[in-house]
């Protein structure tokens, strides 16, 4: 096995701003909540946004609380709550890891944030299940607890090519939902305030989209781990400047060490692309793995999520639908692999890694032989760790290590 040695990750000194921008969005949510001044609505990451802040909402997304559970390792200990209310232990653990904090009365913002307790109540949710179904019975939950409306978009699964049907389903869909939340924001829709949040969204996914390109450089100048904290922003800031802004600072500071031949690692020597969720209780573990390998985990299909460039703001409600619909998360098998193929190549990977997340099928993509056909196609090989995006009780750190250890030495030796 290659001799371990002590990792000190590199930093980049832009991660400051979009931790400030994270720090302001809390702390906005949490003012509006306490006073009543502005309504807040609760959205799935991938939902119609845009929408909401056009009636004046402020959006909450709950993954990324789960995603703090996760990486706070504070999930594995509250999972079994919501699974004694009978939510079962293999659904997804975004979903279980929050609903066990809300039946605990904890939350990783009361520890990261002075002053804020937890999330925001909200006055309305609002759902997509183009991720998975999980996120109705999600929202439904705390339609309940809070005696709030809850309304959402039934996408498609499945999805060969986007078509003109699949589009109109959805934007009607979505259109549908305006009444319902004018009558909740007390206020009128407002089509200009609309097309501006799409802009702004639109210009927030090319941002990011610049930034993750930006690991096609050799060496690439972020991993797979920077990108999975940076992501945030784009989460739960597209539609607004604010965002938008911090994204430019960070690709202004990419674009430096691109110059400088400065890489996320020292001495870059293989390049691995990652599919599926990351495990978020052991992103500092996995990023100092492989680092300690000369490997970088440099791009993912799960960071890439919050890429949306079909987004119009001359033609939202469509181009909203089909963007949403584009996602990689809902398509088949073929187009899955067309685009893994085509990010291959970009970004001139060594290695293919999949996590099987047990608890979240949706995003696990090995399941029925795509690793394998994928590597007869490209001949590049693949490893698949068996894990999961929240629920340490699934991963196994010993194996994980020895798994990866022995992949790299696979590719040391084709070398």
């Amino acid at each position: 096995m290659p001799e371990e040695k002590k990792v000190q990750l590199k930093r980049l000194n832009s991660s400051k701003v979009l931790g400030k921008f994270m720090a302001e969005y809390y702390y906005e949510l949490d003012n509006a909540a306490k006073t009543g001044e502005k309504k807040i609505a609760w959205c799935t990451s991938v939902g119609p946004a845009e929408i909401l802040r056009a009636l004046g909402f402020l959006v909450y997304f709950p993954e990324t609380h789960s995603a703090m559970l996760g990486s706070s390792r504070m999930a594995t200990d509250l999972i079994p709550k919501a699974n004694a209310v009978g939510y079962s232990p293999d659904i997804c653990s975004y979903l279980t890891a929050d609903i066990g904090a809300y039946l605990a009365k904890v939350s990783p913002l009361a520890t990261i944030f002075k002053g804020i307790e937890g999330p925001p109540k909200p006055d309305v949710l609002v759902f997509n299940t183009n991720q998975c179904r999980d996120v109705q019975d999600w929202f439904n939950f705390y339609g309940e607890e809070y005696k709030v409306p809850v309304v959402g978009i039934h996408s498609y699964v499945g999805v060969q090519d986007v078509t003109e049907s699949h589009v109109a389903s959805i934007s009607k869909q979505m259109k549908a939902m305006i009444p319902l939340l004018e009558e909740v924001s007390g206020k009128k829709f407002d089509e200009d305030k609309f097309k501006e949040a799409v802009a702004l969204s639109r210009e927030c996914s090319d941002l990011w989209k610049d930034v993750l390109d930006s690991a096609s450089a050799k060496p690439s100048p972020l991993t797979f781990f920077d990108g999975t904290t940076l992501m945030g922003a784009a989460v739960v800031g597209r539609g607004t400047k604010k965002a938008n802004d911090a994204y430019r600072e960070l690709i202004a500071e990419l674009k430096d060490r691109i110059a400088n031949k400065e890489g996320a690692i020292e001495n870059e020597r293989f390049r691995i692309y990652w599919d599926g969720m990351p495990v978020w209780g052991r992103l500092s573990m996995h990023a100092k793995l492989f680092a300690g390998l000369d490997t970088n985990v440099l791009a993912s299909t799960y960071c890439n999520s919050w890429i949306f460039s079909a987004l119009d703001p001359d033609d939202p409600f469509d181009s909203m639908a089909r963007a949403y619909t584009e996602l990689f998360i809902v398509r088949a098998d073929d187009p899955k692999e067309k685009y893994i193929k085509d990010m291959l190549n970009f970004f001139k990977v060594d290695g293919i890694i999949y996590h099987d997340a047990k608890t979240c099928p949706n995003n696990s993509n090995c399941r029925y032989g795509m690793p394998q056909r994928l590597e007869k196609e490209t001949g590049i090989p693949s490893l698949t760790l068996n894990g999961d995006l929240n629920d340490l009780r699934l991963v196994s750190d010993e194996q994980m290590k020895t798994n990866v250890e022995a992949f790299i030495e696979q590719l040391e030796e084709r070398k």
